[in-house]
């Protein structure tokens, strides 16, 4: 029988570059695994032929050869296939591990990931800062030093995986390797447990840590303290410790990524001639005088750079916007009454005319 070009088996064009051809046999062997399909002696030769084709082709000095000798050239320079799936599990083991849970290679088994919320102030996630917190988690037995065994006595390696913490079981055409369910993956099992924890190695502790906040962080960041988590049974390495930030809301600022915004009123007259102001900064008691130029409308705003947020990955902090609203004059006295007759009349205005235009303005 002969066999078909490997350009056509994976549907893709002769030009196809190594992207395009891991994406292609991703498709095949996904549509056609055995595991998908029990029992299909057709799905099964697809599969095959489609590994067979993405192995020449994703290897340039296999490729160079089969575009210019096909088949032929190949079998001359001894590549003949593959000699069955645990073949192909070996050559393709970081392809199949992104949908089968593993494939190629063993994942070396931790203690659990633990999980820490922590809130903090507005300022404190803008320029960073040093938590200590209190972590409830198990801790390396201190009488058997995590190795599950009372003195005198070691761990033995367990008889159904021989020690590998694995055991592999056939499922049709290929082979399922997983976590031994005696030793739980460990390797080992304990004839003579440790009697302060039991034979598991961990005894329940609380650690203070200190946790380094890093300046810009947001609300609902993430941090990951690596090997701060749950310690391994009999030994395994431990885990990792998330630690989930919430950040306390401001009673003046409120952040947009790394600016800050905030509101100020303005009186009609300090609008209408300009102004000196003093505006709070995010820093602790920091103020900057700012001048407001004349004529300033509702609703306007004034940036200041560099007064934001720090950026987490640094170059610089963001900007402070600072939103004007035109406080509308109540309860006019007499005199305040005759001034404003007085502008009104100086514009070519009623008085009541001067008013309604103003409002208007503040309501665009």
């Amino acid at each position: 029988m002969s066999q078909r070009d490997y350009y056509e088996v994976l549907e893709v064009s002769k030009n196809a570059n190594e992207a395009e051809l891991k994406k292609a046999y991703r498709q095949k062997a996904l549509k056609f695994h055995p595991d998908k399909n029990p029992g299909d002696k057709q799905a099964e030769d697809k599969f095959k032929e489609a590994s067979e084709a993405y192995e020449v082709l994703k290897d340039p000095e296999k490729r160079q050869i089969y575009d210019q000798f096909g088949h032929d050239g190949l079998k001359g320079r001894g590549f003949n296939g593959f000699s069955g799936f645990d073949d192909i599990f070996s050559q393709f083991g970081d392809i199949f591990g992104d949908f089968f849970g593993g494939g190629g290679g063993q994942r070396q088994r931790t203690g659990a990931d633990l999980r820490m919320d922590i809130r903090i102030g507005f300022n404190e996630a803008a320029f960073g800062a040093q938590k200590e917190v209190e972590v409830g988690k198990h801790d390396t037995c201190g009488t058997c030093k995590g190795s599950g065994s009372k003195s005198g006595h070691s761990p033995k390696a367990c008889r159904t995986c021989r020690g590998t913490g694995q055991v592999v079981r056939s499922q049709g055409f290929f082979s399922v390797q997983s976590h031994c369910p005696d030793c739980r993956g460990a390797g080992q099992v304990i004839t003579h447990p440790c009697k302060e924890c039991h034979g598991d190695g961990r005894v329940r502790n609380n650690k203070n840590l200190s946790i380094n906040i890093p300046a810009g962080v947001n609300d609902g960041a993430r941090l990951r303290l690596k090997g701060e988590g749950e310690p391994g049974p009999q030994g395994l390495p431990p885990g990792d410790l998330y630690v989930i930030i919430h950040v306390t809301q401001h009673e003046f600022f409120h952040r947009e990524e790394e600016d800050i915004h905030c509101k100020m009123t303005l009186t009609f007259a300090q609008a209408a001639l300009g102004t000196d102001i003093e505006v709070s900064l995010l820093e602790e008691n920091q103020t900057k005088v700012i001048s407001i130029p004349a004529g300033i409308q509702n609703n306007e705003t004034f940036r200041i750079p560099g007064a934001g947020i720090p950026r987490l990955r640094g170059g610089g902090r963001g900007n402070q916007i600072i939103h004007f609203t035109i406080e509308t004059p109540k309860n006019l006295n007499k005199r305040q009454k005759e001034l404003y007759k007085e502008l009104a009349e100086i514009d070519g205005h009623s008085f009541t005319d001067t008013l309604k235009g103003f409002f208007q303005k503040l309501k665009l």
